[in-house]
């Protein structure tokens, strides 16, 4: 491209060609408007199904102007072209049958032979959706017998791009042993092919799948603007998808303000030339200005591969997705909102049917109740979501497999959604066990299902698993015993009196054995009140006689620390003690907790909280009268104790033990280290018993968030003080109390 280098102009082709040459590696697909012939999208073609008893949109391309008649059997529908040659018209619902012959006619003429009016659903997700029928259980057996010519498969080939297209690569196929095996990842998505299979087998009229999926990707991939719009939580990314789309008044006028940065630079750079002077730093494009650009951007496989197929009509959609965004947690219960949300608005079909597979257990990373907190964002998408369903497959998963080769069951239970709940067949039990309420009686807990069909039983004969229950008073989650009793199952423990709360199959690693006698599992839930204990006022009897000053939420640790509360302005009289209280807990709810007291070490309620730089806060010194309650194992309580010392400072440190406190060591990271540059460094708010050779609690490098160091007592192996432990992402919940006792 050549261009005169005029301040405007040079900003505005560089922006321009950028934008152009994203296109272009992004494969974008750009309609002809001048095209000489009609046209269809490939989501038309010979051998497709068009959906049974609903108006049937059918569009594409002509000359601007032309006149375009649709004609399938008996329906015939004529439209003129607009001036960008697209047309569109809907023909009238017709009944299942076929085969029919679709014809187009304008200055040209297309056929599609062998058309099947019937039932059409879209199969979409990642990886386990995309999973083949060769990869599969039995795979060469399924395949020799998939000889079904009511049912039509069409694959949408994988395309990300920035911008919404037209058009996709595609073509329909007649469902054969050797079209079943083609293509994709080892032939046509295994859990669709099922599914379509059931439906076409109990209903009796033709299937059309369209398998539109793509192996590791994120659900935001698969979202268009308008589901990120509909939803309160994902305000933000809606935001960042206005910035990044060139159509928007948002993103012209934050390219408006690049390109005058530009120009200014180009100004600059000419006066450095006449000058013989330095040529200012060129501005650097906003990467907020960027459309997607990698396959897991927000809305780059709506754009690719569904978009194209708008408004094709089908009866609704199966998704089986969620391994890409595995550690969300609830959030993703809001991302399928939007994902729904924005397909519907698409479709303008209304709230067509959606059901989904809740993914299957697997060891994902190093905690496992991460996944069963996705689980629990699924069951409530599930039951938010209007007109959805979620086939539940913790007894047919692989904990050593992400890709589970049982996908016949996962087609079936989808298939029994859709024929209860779309095709009103009640006598069908569609769904395994799910919570409906929970009681407490004296020692024992009561929890009642719906969906229990002919009654609840064990899978596999043995005594029900992966139920757990908690103390209103002391310790964490335990193993409870399940007894059936008709709809409701009765949970007790030895150790557990007064029950208050339960969860179940609450692990990633969880397959349990509680299913109805239909043979469809229970999925995890929670159900109660986990216990809000306060340790303290139980057992130190000294704490009712201090006051608070600083309580903050370690799990929102950062490079700037917000006290959930902050009292330090308003402490005018002298105090002549301070106190802290450290509260750490497992997922399991066991609790760690230590209660620390001391002379004060300072008359600065400022300087007795977090020693964060800016504070003012530096102290390597021995406290006295010191007072220590704990429920941890190991740690020399009592009071008017001697030993204690603090090393609070926001800098780095060393093992060397300069200030000679006794017992510490120069070889490892303890109760006797040396303050060392710089002074906004990696950070310590460590109390010590050095007389009992003991850590109490120590908080380090807080600005790292989760890869904080945060424990109490000594860390059981290498540094007693946690230094590099960056453990703060293992526990549960974590907080941090200041109190002050007034002279």
């Amino acid at each position: 491209m050549t261009t005169k280098r005029s301040h405007a102009r040079f900003s505005w082709v560089r922006a321009t060609a950028d934008w152009l040459l994203l296109l272009a590696l992004a494969g974008v697909w750009l309609p002809d408007s001048a095209t000489a012939e009609v046209k269809l999208p490939h989501v038309f073609g010979s051998h497709m199904v068009l959906q049974r008893n609903m108006p049937v949109p059918v569009w594409g391309w002509a000359n601007p102007g032309e006149t375009v008649t649709v004609k399938l059997d008996a329906a015939s529908q004529s439209t003129t072209a607009n001036d960008r040659g697209e047309w569109k018209v809907v023909l009238p619902a017709m009944q299942a049958g076929g085969p029919y012959k679709l014809t187009v006619t304008g200055s040209s003429t297309v056929e599609c032979d062998d058309v099947m009016l019937g039932e059409v659903w879209l199969c979409s997700g990642q990886s386990n959706m995309e999973f083949g029928v060769g990869n599969g259980n039995n795979a060469q057996a399924e395949i020799a017998a998939a000889n079904h010519p009511g049912i039509r498969l069409l694959m949408v080939q994988n395309h990300w791009t920035p911008l919404p297209q037209e058009d996709m690569d595609g073509t329909w196929k007649v469902c054969t042993p050797e079209t079943i095996a083609e293509g994709g990842w080892q032939g046509f998505s295994a859990a669709g092919y099922f599914f379509g299979r059931e439906l076409n087998e109990k209903l009796g009229v033709p299937v059309g799948l369209i398998e539109a999926d793509w192996g590791g990707t994120r659900i935001e991939s698969w979202t268009p603007p308008e589901g990120f719009a509909a939803i309160p939580a994902l305000k933000q990314d809606y935001e960042r998808l206005q910035m990044g789309d060139p159509r928007t008044d948002l993103h012209r006028e934050r390219l408006q303000q690049t390109l005058d940065e530009y120009d200014k630079w180009l100004q600059a750079a000419h006066q450095a030339l006449a000058d013989k002077g330095l040529v200012p730093t060129v501005p650097t494009y906003p990467t907020e200005l960027l459309a997607p650009h990698d396959v897991q951007n927000a809305t780059a496989l709506y754009n690719g591969m569904i978009h194209p197929l708008e408004p094709f009509a089908m009866r609704g959609a199966i998704w089986y997705q969620g391994e890409a965004n595995e550690s969300e947690g609830m959030l993703y219960a809001e991302r399928m909102k939007a994902l729904v949300a924005g397909w519907r608005e698409r479709w303008h079909e209304g709230d067509f049917p959606f059901y989904f597979v809740q993914i299957a257990p697997f060891k994902y990373g190093d905690d496992p109740k991460t996944l069963a907190e996705l689980w629990e964002a699924q069951a409530v998408a599930a039951e938010a979501i209007p007109n959805a369903g979620m086939a539940v497959v913790n007894d047919i998963g692989n904990l050593t497999d992400i890709h589970p080769k049982n996908k016949q069951d996962v087609g079936h239970r989808l298939a029994l959604l859709a024929l209860a709940k779309t095709y009103g067949q009640n006598d069908l039990v569609y769904s395994g066990p799910t919570f409906k309420s929970m009681s407490v009686d004296g020692d024992q807990l009561r929890v009642t299902f719906n969906h229990v069909g002919s009654g609840l039983t064990s899978r596999d004969g043995k005594p029900l698993d992966w139920f757990e229950i908690i103390d209103a008073d002391e310790g964490g989650f335990v193993k409870a015993n399940a007894r059936i009793d008709g709809d409701s199952l009765v949970l007790t423990a030895p150790e557990v009196k007064h029950p208050v709360a339960m969860r179940f199959a609450w692990s990633g690693l969880a397959e349990p054995n509680l299913m109805n006698k239909e043979g469809l599992p229970a999925t995890a839930f929670r159900a109660g009140q986990t216990p809000k204990r306060d340790w303290v006022s139980k057992h130190v009897p000294e704490a009712k006689d201090y006051e608070l000053v600083y309580d903050i939420d370690l799990s929102k640790l950062g490079s700037t620390i917000k006290y959930e509360v902050d009292n330090h302005a308003k402490i005018r009289r002298p105090f002549d003690r301070v106190a802290y209280v450290v509260e750490l807990s497992d997922d399991n709810w066991n609790t760690k907790d230590i209660y620390v007291s001391m002379d004060a070490f300072t008359d600065d309620p400022a300087k007795i909280g977090v020693p964060a730089f800016g504070t003012g806060a530096q102290f390597q010194q021995n406290v006295a009268d010191l007072n220590v309650y704990s429920n941890v194992k190991g740690i020399v309580t009592g009071e008017h104790l001697d030993g204690g010392n603090i090393e609070f400072w926001p800098g780095n440190y060393g093992q060397q033990n300069s200030a000679k406190v006794p017992h510490a060591s120069s070889d490892v990271f303890d109760f006797g280290d040396e303050p060392a540059a710089p002074a906004d460094g990696y950070g310590s708010m460590q109390v010590h018993n050095h007389n009992a050779r003991q850590t109490l609690f120590a908080i380090n490098h807080w600005r790292e968030g989760k890869r904080a160091d945060i424990g109490i007592g000594n860390q059981p192996t290498n540094n007693p003080d946690w230094t590099f432990a960056a453990n703060a992402g293992g526990y549960h919940t974590m907080r941090l109390r200041v109190l002050v006792h007034y002279r």
